[in-house]
């Protein structure tokens, strides 16, 4: 048994895809129907930066997904690998819609439109500067969950993602984080602040779930063809119904990627395909469980090794 992950934001890089792109006319497509539907050049900002451009949210979220998805529609098209035999379809935070769009569930432009204004509302959600992220390294999350709960007259902070054994991310205003930060390191916990500029996955972005509750109800969604994992339960979506729903409490809930990782293990999957820039999930799941197959597909020749555990 076999899934299909796609990475979320923080695997941006100018450049990415250029391979692809230069090579086949499908990508070279897919680029240029981004560019209409969206009504500037999203692949200018891909394919030659600046990087400031690139990294910012509302552009970010629709360029990860441009390439993840440009990525999965030519393994299949160009080399004849059909990943939508996979088991289970799961994304990281913006990669959980890159997993719907190649699940059939939301079309390509509706979803990049949707990313465009997902991306600009977190973003805007607090005002830049007041709020940040920190990742903690090497640490289990019920002794984070312990020392949040123990000082919340002290602070506000939340665990925005539970990435994997010893990888956890909070949310929070800076000044609260950077209290807990110093709570932190007296217990001898590393953690590093991450160059972000807003609070996500928590209830800071309160702002930016009542304009994509607005955005998505207007969205029409299929049945995927594919069995979707949600960073909210961690566990599979049964209908377009209960998507809709859970893509808006995404936007506050913490993402559940270790707890979805074993739940696809413990359903039998043996091996993880991620498509899109980077290795970050690969990494991620190797660090969750070491024995199960993993594969970053970023290159012609990472497609050709692909090799399909049924």
């Amino acid at each position: 048994m076999f899934s299909v992950i796609f990475p979320g934001q923080g695997s941006q890089l100018v450049g990415m895809g250029k391979e692809f792109h230069e090579k086949y006319d499908l990508v070279k497509d897919l680029f240029k129907e981004a560019d209409e539907t969206l009504g500037f050049s999203l692949s200018k900002i891909i394919l030659e930066g600046p990087k400031e451009k690139l990294d910012l949210t509302e552009n970010t979220q629709p360029a990860i997904f441009l390439l993840s998805y440009s990525i999965f529609k030519l393994i299949k098209e160009q080399f004849n690998i059909d990943l939508n035999k996979a088991n289970y379809f799961a994304g990281h935070s913006l990669g959980e819609y890159s997993s719907l769009a190649s699940a059939g569930a939301l079309n390509f432009s509706d979803t990049l439109k949707i990313l465009k204004i997902r991306g600009k509302a977190m973003q805007s959600s607090v005002p830049k500067g007041e709020g940040g992220m920190v990742a903690v390294l090497g640490s289990k999350i019920e002794i984070i969950e312990k020392i949040i709960e123990g000082n919340k007259d002290k602070y506000e902070c939340f665990i925005a993602n539970d990435n994997s054994e010893g990888q956890i991310v909070l949310s929070g205003n800076i000044i609260d984080l950077e209290k807990m930060m110093t709570d932190m390191k007296s217990n001898n916990i590393k953690n590093i602040r991450l160059p972000v500029s807003a609070p996500f996955h928590c209830k800071l972005m309160s702002k930016a779930t009542m304009i994509m509750n607005n955005a998505i109800s207007q969205l029409n969604f299929k049945e995927p063809n594919n069995t979707l994992i949600s960073n909210v339960t961690g566990k599979e979506i049964f209908n377009a119904k209960e998507l809709k729903i859970l893509l808006v409490k995404q936007i506050e809930n913490k993402v559940r990627w270790r707890e979805s990782v074993l739940f696809m293990i413990n359903k039998g999957v043996t091996q993880f395909i991620e498509i899109g820039p980077g290795k970050v999930l690969s990494g991620l799941i190797k660090r969750i469980d070491k024995n199960v197959k993993v594969s970053a597909i970023n290159s012609e020749e990472d497609i050709k090794s692909i090799n399909i555990n049924e």
